[in-house]
C-alpha cells in the first residue's frame, strides 16, 4: 500500500502554482512587443498591473472565506476555472481599456490559489512536514517564470501573442479535471494507508469538524496582524521582480526580450533551487529539536538578510545582476514559504483560509501601490531602478522587526468557533 500519497497532492499544487505564474508573467513578457501597438507609458503600465493586484485582493478576502466555508476542493476549482477563463479572454482585446478589463478578470480569479493550497497542505501534511510541503508546490511559482520566458516569446513571435494567453487558459481547464478526479479527505482517499494517515493526523488540530471562524474574530488577534502586515510589506518585492524585470533589462542594459530571457531563466532557475532548501531547512530545524518558533524566526530573519544585496543589482554586471536578484527571489519564496506555513503553526484549520485571504488581500494593496509607484518613479527618474531595489532591499528585515512584535511566538491560537 502506498504510504506518501500526501506528496501527490502536493504535486497537482505544484502544477496549479507553475500555472497561475505563467499566466501572471504572460503581459510582462509581451510587453515589449504590445508597447508599439499601444503605446502605453510605465505609469499606464504600472496602473494596468495595479488594477490586477486590486482585483486580486478582493478575490482573496472573498475566496479565503469562500474556501473555509465550502472546502478547498470546490474553492479551488471554481478559482482556477475563472481565472483560465480570464487568460484566454486577454486574447480578444486589442486596447489598454479591454487589457484593463482582461487584468481584473484574471484578478478576481486568481485569489483561490493560495488559500486552497495552504489549506490542502494543513490538511495533508503534519506541521513538521508543512514549510517542505509549501516550499515544494510554491516553487512552482518559479518554474512558472522559468517557463514563460523561455516559451511565451517563442509563441508570441511564431503563433502571434494572444495564444501565448489562449494556450495558459487551456492548461488551467485541463489541471480541473485532474482536481476533481484525485483530490479528496485524507479519511476518504483510498490510496492512503493507515500508517500515512496516522502520520498526516499526528499533530492535528483539537477542533470542532467543520468549525468555521468570524473575520472579526480572527482580527482581534494580534497573530492576524503579523501576518498581514508581513504580506503587506513584502508581497510587493516578489510581484516588483515579475512585472517589471523585463522592463529592467530593456531600459538599463538594452537587451529585448530575444536577449534577455536567457538572463530571466537563470534568476529563476536559482530561485527554484533555493527556495526549496529555504523550506527545507526550517523543517530540519524542528526535526533537530528546535520549536517551531525559533526555527521559523531563525529562518526568515537569514531570508531577509539574503535580500539586502539587491540594492546594488543596479550596479554591477549583468551576470552579478542575476545572482543577486536570483538569490533575493528565493530568499522572498522561501520567507513565503514559512510565513504561510506560520499560519497553520498558530490557527486551526478551519480558519487558515480565511486568514490567509486576509493576509493574500493585505499583500495584494501593497502590490496594487507598488506598481503605480513604480511607474511614476521610472517615468519621471533616471535613477528609478536604484531607488526601487533599495525599497526591496530592506523590506524583509521591517517586516520581520514587526512581526516579532505582533506575534513573538508561533505557538497555537486558542480561539471558540464562531458561524460566519
Amino acid at each position: 500500500m502506498n504510504t506518501h500519497y500526501r506528496w501527490r497532492i502536493c504535486l497537482l499544487l505544484f502544477f496549479a502554482t507553475t500555472i497561475n505564474y505563467v499566466d501572471r508573467q504572460i503581459l510582462s513578457l509581451l510587453k515589449p512587443l504590445l508597447d508599439e501597438q499601444l503605446g502605453w507609458t510605465s505609469t499606464q503600465f504600472g496602473l494596468l498591473n495595479s488594477a490586477f493586484q486590486a482585483a486580486y485582493g478582493v478575490s482573496l478576502f472573498f475566496f479565503g472565506w469562500f474556501i473555509d466555508r465550502y472546502g478547498t476542493k470546490i474553492g479551488y476549482a471554481v478559482s482556477i476555472t475563472l481565472w483560465s477563463l480570464a487568460a484566454i479572454g486577454h486574447a480578444f482585446v486589442f486596447s489598454i481599456g479591454g487589457f484593463l478589463v482582461a487584468r481584473l478578470a484574471l484578478g478576481l480569479g486568481e485569489g483561490g490559489n493560495f488559500p486552497a493550497a495552504i489549506k490542502a497542505t494543513a490538511q495533508w501534511f503534519p506541521r513538521r512536514q508543512r514549510a517542505l510541503a509549501t516550499s515544494l508546490f510554491n516553487s512552482g511559482a518559479n518554474v512558472g517564470a522559468i517557463i514563460a520566458p523561455a516559451v511565451v516569446p517563442w509563441i508570441a513571435l511564431t503563433l502571434g501573442w494572444h495564444w501565448a494567453f489562449v494556450f495558459a487558459g487551456v492548461a488551467g481547464f485541463i489541471w480541473v479535471v485532474f482536481w476533481w478526479k484525485f483530490f479528496k479527505q485524507p479519511r476518504e482517499s483510498a490510496g492512503v494507508s493507515t500508517a500515512e494517515l496516522d502520520f498526516i493526523e499526528s499533530d492535528r488540530d483539537v477542533e470542532a469538524p467543520g468549525a468555521k471562524f468570524a473575520w472579526g474574530a480572527l482580527l482581534r488577534h494580534r497573530q492576524t496582524w503579523s501576518f498581514i502586515v508581513a504580506k503587506f510589506l513584502t508581497d510587493p518585492v516578489w510581484w516588483f521582480f515579475l512585472i517589471w524585470l523585463p522592463d529592467f533589462f530593456k531600459k538599463t542594459r538594452g537587451l529585448d526580450i530575444k536577449n534577455s530571457w536567457t538572463l530571466l531563466v537563470t534568476i529563476y532557475a536559482i530561485v527554484t533551487v533555493l527556495s526549496i532548501a529555504g523550506g527545507w531547512f526550517t523543517g530540519f530545524l524542528t526535526g533537530r529539536g528546535w520549536t517551531v518558533t525559533r526555527a521559523r524566526r531563525t529562518g526568515l530573519f537569514i531570508f531577509a538578510l539574503m535580500v539586502v544585496p539587491i540594492c546594488i543589482a543596479t550596479r554591477v554586471g549583468d551576470w552579478t545582476a542575476v545572482i543577486l536578484i536570483g538569490l533575493a527571489g528565493a530568499a522572498h519564496q522561501a520567507w513565503s514559504a514559512n510565513l504561510y506555513t506560520t499560519v497553520s503553526d498558530m490557527f486551526p484549520k478551519g480558519a487558515v483560509g480565511t486568514v490567509i485571504g486576509l493576509g493574500g488581500a493585505a499583500g495584494s494593496m501593497g502590490g496594487m501601490i507598488f506598481p503605480i509607484v513604480a511607474g511614476m518613479v521610472l517615468d519621471r527618474s533616471a535613477n528609478g531602478y536604484p531607488i526601487l531595489f533599495g525599497f526591496c532591499s530592506g523590506a524583509y528585515l521591517l517586516a520581520l522587526g514587526l512581526q516579532r512584535i505582533l506575534a513573538p511566538t508561533f505557538e497555537p491560537v486558542r480561539m471558540d468557533a464562531a458561524t460566519i
